[in-house]
């Protein structure tokens, strides 16, 4: 990263567009035919594989891994897609260092995992590339479903629907679908404009109508879904930002990083995209690490994490921690705000260090340091927005029963505007599915 052209102050085009371009290829270049039979080599294709237990969507992976083995790299990706439709994304953004790979045999006897994860992308691009979706519908069952949320949770249960021959509409409030790994990830994990290929991918299937610009609360309501639809299926996640509470946070370039991210997702020119020199992004989560490696990619010279809790409690990976802190991102830990101060724009955060309650509480103490800071991201959280009185909620979520049943007959709801999950993509495909499961269920035992 070129050091010479930065400025102080938030401004674009800190690096050149040469500059901007090699720091934002593929973080995790797909395995070449070679690589991928070397490691699927490595799997001992346990009978009763932890791997699977670890995975939310249950991919039979030394399955697909043996299939890789004997050159059915085909076979391999529909043993995937039978059970995770986005099975290339989350090959792409799961942590799999928490989750499969965690949980792998070879972790316990060498302390290197199979790469999972690099396996499952290799298999599932390769038959994408092919174009054809591998699914087709069955009988048309005349029965139609609403879904409200075009990202993971409610295009997983839009396919699973209409693979069973059920109609689908989806109401968007957003111009593209996605949801999360369309606006919510880092740029470098889902390079040339993957996401949108995977749900054009995936509507190949058919029988399945996307609405845009559609809002709960504003442009439809949950009464008019249920009067029109056999079922509805919520999956809109957390539209809120939570804010700091802090004095000072209504200052200039003080911003949510998931808007960041949003927006640099969506830029089609990064050197357009202003950056501080000195940036401190507040949190601790996926959605920190990614914020704050992104700015430091786009040019920013100092950029720091702070969170209120130790390393081990952070809501990033060890495995983002650590890319964080390669690409000279420094997280400060037990520290949270007390003050942003400045003359209308954002100059210094005040912190406070913390200190642990025994019933794990936390409490500020007397000792404070300043940060300097031209730019801030909050990353400490969404709430959820616009729901119906009538849902019940659960921890400020829609409260669900089971396969996502809510509080309302016919209303099934998953993802991040449920309770139960854990804010990950593979969670909210799966409880995607496992609702359109039950949905179906549902629908076949109202004819008999």
């Amino acid at each position: 990263m070129s050091q010479a052209r930065l400025a102080p102050g938030v401004m674009p085009g800190r690096l050149t567009p040469q500059e901007i371009a090699a720091n934002f290829v593929d973080v995790a270049p797909p395995l070449t035919d070679h690589e991928a039979r070397v490691a699927a080599d490595r799997c001992y294709f346990c009978h009763d594989a932890p791997c699977i237990a670890a995975c939310p969507t249950g991919i039979d992976i030394p399955l697909f891994i043996r299939q890789i083995a004997t050159g059915t790299p085909d076979a391999a990706a529909m043993t995937i897609f039978h059970a995770n439709i986005f099975g290339g994304m989350c090959a792409r953004v799961c942590p799999t260092e928490t989750l499969c790979e965690g949980a792998c045999v070879r972790m316990e006897a060498e302390g290197d995992p199979v790469e999972i994860g690099a396996l499952q992308r290799y298999a599932t691009d390769g038959l994408m590339a092919q174009g054809d979706h591998p699914f087709r519908r069955a009988a048309p069952t005349g029965r139609r479903i609403a879904v409200v949320g075009a990202g993971p949770a409610g295009l997983s249960c839009a396919h699973r629907l209409a693979a069973k021959g059920h109609d689908v509409v989806i109401y968007e409030a957003r111009p593209k679908p996605g949801g999360l790994n369309e606006y919510g990830i880092a740029s470098y994990k889902a390079v040339d404009g993957f996401a949108q290929a995977e749900v054009d991918w995936l509507l190949g299937i058919g029988g399945i109508e996307l609405r845009h610009d559609h809002r709960l609360g504003r442009d439809i309501t949950l009464d008019a879904l249920r009067a029109e639809y056999d079922a509805v299926f919520l999956g809109m996640g957390l539209g809120g930002v939570n804010a700091l509470r802090t004095e000072g946070e209504d200052r200039g370039n003080v911003l949510d990083a998931v808007s960041f991210i949003r927006d640099l997702r969506q830029a089609s020119d990064l050197t357009t995209l202003p950056v501080g020199r000195d940036v401190v992004v507040i949190g601790g989560g996926m959605t920190a690490v990614d914020a704050a490696v992104q700015a430091r990619l786009l040019g920013a010279e100092n950029v720091t994490i702070v969170y209120r809790r130790d390393r081990s409690q952070m809501g990033a990976s060890l495995h983002e921690q650590d890319h964080a802190t390669s690409s000279g991102v420094r997280i400060v830990c037990n520290a949270a705000p007390v003050g942003l101060h400045g003359n209308g724009s954002v100059a210094e955060v005040e912190f406070a260090y913390t200190a642990t309650d025994p019933d794990g509480g936390l409490h500020l103490t007397g000792d404070r340091f300043r940060l300097r800071a031209d730019q801030v991201f909050r990353a400490i959280g969404q709430r959820l927005d616009g729901v119906p009185e009538a849902l019940a909620l659960d921890g400020g979520k829609i409260g669900v029963a089971g396969p996502g049943r809510t509080s309302i007959p016919g209303v099934w709801a998953g993802g991040d505007c449920a309770a139960g999950g854990d804010d990950l993509t593979v969670t909210a495909v799966a409880q995607g599915r496992d609702a359109a499961e039950d949905i179906h269920l549902r629908l076949s035992n109202d004819r008999k």
